[in-house]
Parts: structure tokens; C-alpha cells; sequence
């Protein structure tokens, strides 16, 4: 079931191999194409266009928009069916783009493509926290970002192939995405939903008929009974966005919001998209650039896997502290080398200065794919009570995207401008996250979700000045309801 969100990530990867390809830039955007082969063009500022930045961002754009939509749909239609609309709109973004005859045609495609994105990054979280025992609950949901660490992998190695088609590898490259994107629309189609969101819809036995699948047993009524509970507690929530903002509500919605900042500006998603770009500039050939990017594919990959394997063992600030040095360190050594060996006129590395940078490149991803990657969207999804759950991811979701706009829209320019220095420029990030998560992010490790306000918020030496004098009873998934605990749904 979990196989069928692997292809979140393609439609953005396969197109930042394309970007790097000369037969795309020769049918879009020739202006970067003659910038790039340019000797007189400095090796940061060869890529620097706003129409090829905007391009790209737009995605995230579209995402950021549709979020507030799939906010909609996921509370009142349910997650499965967020994930359906989702999948639809991927595959007509494939045709679009795959099809493109002009640039118009391609923004189109790739503004539906936002919009799958906005649905499903809203539905997937949701779907496997809420549907998850809570002894595994990190790891399940963790899963979810290795497939999309996949399906990096797997637009990486299209990219490495289609890029020696001429002239049109590129269409075939983006064209090839259909196949995942057809999955996970049929994969849609045959999931369950989840028991939080069939109860709250009114579904009682059918949510119950689910209960007891996921849980293997017939002896499933506490739980049940608590889920209804906290289903009519939520329902009683006319404005959830307000009731986001009041505050016993606003540690789950501030740290949500950090995160997501702070996952962008690890400089993750400039590295990962452009990285066949990066490498080219860095004086890389075409295909070992991409080669490159294959590699640095495979390492997220495998990292991520360590994360599965930990997070609910080691925990979940202990992932982020590690990473926060490990990520520190190496794009301070990227930028030693590339401000030794990289000016504006020479880009010949060497062999071994190359490998360097592609071994500390693969440091960084490694760092980020067992930390903020996956924990960027496991932490916000698993701390918000269930009268707010929807619309706190619905804001996740949305600064997430605003905030890969941001860093999508500026990369190339701040590229050409700061040079090397944009690693320090992202390094001096990381360490400010690393001193939010040492004081301020509170460890939600094997913590059922329905005792996170008495065992988290009411504990934590900042957060429970934020929960004193409250007695409001906040609903998390099958609910704290009047001091009975239940299982964590």
C-alpha cells in the first residue's frame, strides 16, 4: 500500500535533470543554452534566468494554492479519496508536459503538478499517522519519505539514460512518469480510509469494520467508542484555522511552521533539484553530472532507510542534533573547496578536488535524508489534536511549499551572486535550527498521540506556559475523553 506514493518526487527530479539537458534548453529556453556555452559567462551565472527559476517554482506555487482546497476535501471527503484527486492531476500534468509543444503548455503541466502535489503531501501524512499502532508510528510514516527518496533515485537514473536521446530524450524523460503517477492513482482507488476519518464523516461501521482490519483484532470497542467521542468533540469545531490559532493550540502550530522553514533552508531541495546543474557548474561534463546526481540519489535512498530503522528507537531530536553537525561540516568544506579551486572564469576542479565535493554533496543528503527530510513532515503530523489535525497540516503543507518556492525561485541567482559562499549562506541556517531543536522541540518518541499534551506540552520548560490554566480537553485521534486514555490511532 505504502509503494504507491513513490512517485511524489518524479515530476520534480525529472525535470531537474531536463533542465541540464541541451535539447530541453534549445526548445524553451534558448537564452540559457547560449549563457552556457558562453566562455566569457561566469561558471556560477551560467543558469541564472528567472524565467527558467520561475518555471521551475511554479510547481510549488500551484502546490502552496491547492493546499488550502485539499484541506477541504481531506476533512470533509476523506484522505483516500485527497489522495485520488491528487493522482489525477498528476497524470494530466504528465500528459501536459510530457506533450508540450511551447512554454505556455509546459507551465501548465507543471502547475498541475503543484496541484498533486498540494493534495497528496495534505492526504499521506495524515493517512499513516493516523492509521499507524504507536510503537511503529515513526517508523510507518517514515516509509512514506523513503519512496520518495526512491523516486529520486529512479528520476535520476531515467535522466542519466534519456539525456543520451537526441532531441527528444527530455519528452521521453518527463513522459515516463506517467507510469508511477497511473499507480498511485489505481493504488488510490483500492485503499481503505482511515477509521479517524470514516467516523468523522459518519461512516460508524464501516470506520469500525477498518478498526479492526488494521488492528488484526475483533476486540477493538474502547477504541472505537473513544474515536466516536473525539469525532463529535471535532465536529463541534466550526472554524478550525481560528481555533489553530488559539493558545493552547500554538506550540503544535509554531513548531509545524519552524520546520517546514528550516527543512528549506538546509538547502536541500537546491541541492537535490539542481544538482545536475550544480555539477555542471562546477565544470562537471554532462553525463558525469548526471551520474552525479544518480549517486547522490542512491545515498538518500539508504539513508533514509537508517531513519526508518531509528527514529523510534534513538528518537526523534537526536536524529536532527546529529544531522544538524554533520550538515554543518560538510557545506562549510563544500565551500572551502569551491572558494580554493572554483572562480569565475575556472571551473577545472581536478579529479580528486571533484570527488570531494561529490563525497561531501552526498554527506550533506545523507545527513538531511535520516533527519530533517522525513522528520520535517513526521513531528507536525503526529502532534496536532484531531479538531485541528487537518487544518494544521493544510499550514504545514502550505509553508512548506512557500517556503521550496522561495528557495526554488532564488537558488540560481543567489548562485551567481554569493557563489561558494551560498554553502555558508545555508551552513549559518543549520546551525540556528539545530539550537531550535536542542531548547524548544520536545521529544515525541513512542508518546501515544492522545497523551501528547499531558506527557510533551504540559513538561516541556517553554511550551507548558502555553498550557497552564487550560482545561479545554484537546481531541488527538482516538482522544483523551474525559481522562480515559485509548490507543493511538
Amino acid at each position: 500500500m505504502r509503494l504507491i506514493f513513490v512517485f511524489f518526487p518524479l515530476a520534480l527530479f525529472l525535470l531537474g535533470g531536463v533542465t541540464s539537458m541541451d535539447d530541453f534548453l534549445r526548445e524553451f529556453f534558448p537564452t540559457v543554452l547560449k549563457k552556457k556555452h558562453e566562455d566569457k559567462e561566469s561558471n556560477y551565472c551560467k543558469y541564472d534566468n528567472q524565467g527558467l527559476q520561475l518555471f521551475t517554482s511554479s510547481l510549488y506555487l500551484a502546490g502552496l494554492i491547492a493546499t488550502f482546497f485539499a484541506s477541504y476535501t481531506t476533512r470533509r471527503l476523506g484522505r483516500r479519496l485527497t489522495m485520488l484527486i491528487a493522482g489525477v492531476f498528476f497524470i494530466v500534468g504528465v500528459i501536459f508536459n510530457g506533450a508540450a509543444q511551447n512554454l505556455p503548455m509546459l507551465i501548465i503541466g507543471r502547475i498541475l503538478l503543484g496541484c498533486g502535489v498540494g493534495f497528496a503531501n495534505q492526504a499521506v501524512p495524515l493517512f499513516l499517522s493516523e492509521i499507524a499502532p504507536t510503537r511503529i508510528r515513526g517508523g510507518l510514516n517514515i516509509l512514506f519519505q523513503l519512496n520518495v527518496t526512491i523516486g529520486i533515485l529512479f528520476a535520476s537514473l531515467v535522466n542519466y539514460g534519456t539525456a543520451k536521446i537526441h532531441p527528444w530524450g527530455w519528452r521521453l524523460s518527463l513522459s515516463l512518469a506517467g507510469i508511477p503517477a497511473g499507480l498511485l492513482t489505481l493504488g488510490a482507488l483500492f485503499v481503505v480510509d482511515t477509521p479517524n476519518s470514516l467516523i468523522e464523516r459518519g461512516k460508524l461501521e464501516e470506520g469500525k469494520a477498518v478498526l479492526k482490519r488494521i488492528r488484526g483484532t475483533d476486540n477493538v470497542e474502547p477504541e472505537f467508542n473513544e474515536i466516536v467521542e473525539a469525532s463529535r468533540v471535532a465536529q463541534a469545531v466550526k472554524h478550525p484555522f481560528r481555533t489553530l490559532l488559539q493558545r493552547r493550540n500554538r506550540p503544535q502550530l509554531v513548531i509545524a511552521v519552524l520546520l517546514q522553514i528550516f527543512q528549506q533552508t538546509t538547502g536541500i531541495n537546491a541541492i537535490m533539484f539542481y544538482a545536475p546543474v550544480l555539477f555542471s557548474t562546477l565544470g562537471f561534463k554532462s553525463d558525469a553530472s548526471l551520474y552525479s546526481a544518480v549517486i547522490t540519489g542512491a545515498v538518500n535512498v539508504l539513508s533514509t532507510l537508517v531513519s526508518v530503522y531509528s527514529v523510534d528507537r534513538v528518537g526523534r531530536r537526536m536524529l536532527l542534533l546529529e544531522a544538524g553537525v554533520q550538515m554543518f561540516l560538510s557545506q562549510v568544506a563544500i565551500a572551502v573547496v569551491l572558494g580554493i579551486k572554483v572562480t569565475d572564469r575556472s571551473d577545472n576542479l581536478g579529479h580528486g578536488w571533484a570527488i570531494l565535493v561529490v563525497v561531501m554533496v552526498c554527506t550533506f543528503v545523507s545527513s538531511f535524508a535520516w533527519s530533517w527530510g522525513p522528520l520535517g513532515w513526521l513531528i507536525p503530523s503526529e502532534t496536532f489534536p484531531l479538531e485541528t489535525r487537518s487544518a494544521g497540516q493544510s499550514v504545514t503543507v502550505c509553508v512548506n511549499l512557500l517556503f521550496t518556492f522561495v528557495i526554488a525561485q532564488a537558488f540560481l541567482s543567489m548562485l551567481c551572486h554569493l557563489k561558494y559562499a551560498i554553502f555558508a549562506f545555508f551552513s549559518a541556517w543549520v546551525v540556528i535550527m539545530s539550537l531550535f531543536v536542542l531548547f524548544f522541540l520536545p521529544e515525541t518518541k513512542n508518546v501515544p498521540i492522545e497523551e501528547m499534551t499531558e506527557r510533551v506540552w504540559k513538561q516541556h520548560w517553554f511550551w507548558k506556559r502555553f498550557m497552564d490554566g487550560d482545561n479545554h480537553h484537546i481531541v488527538y485521534g482516538a482522544g483523551k475523553i474525559n481522562g480515559t486514555n485509548g490507543a493511538a490511532v
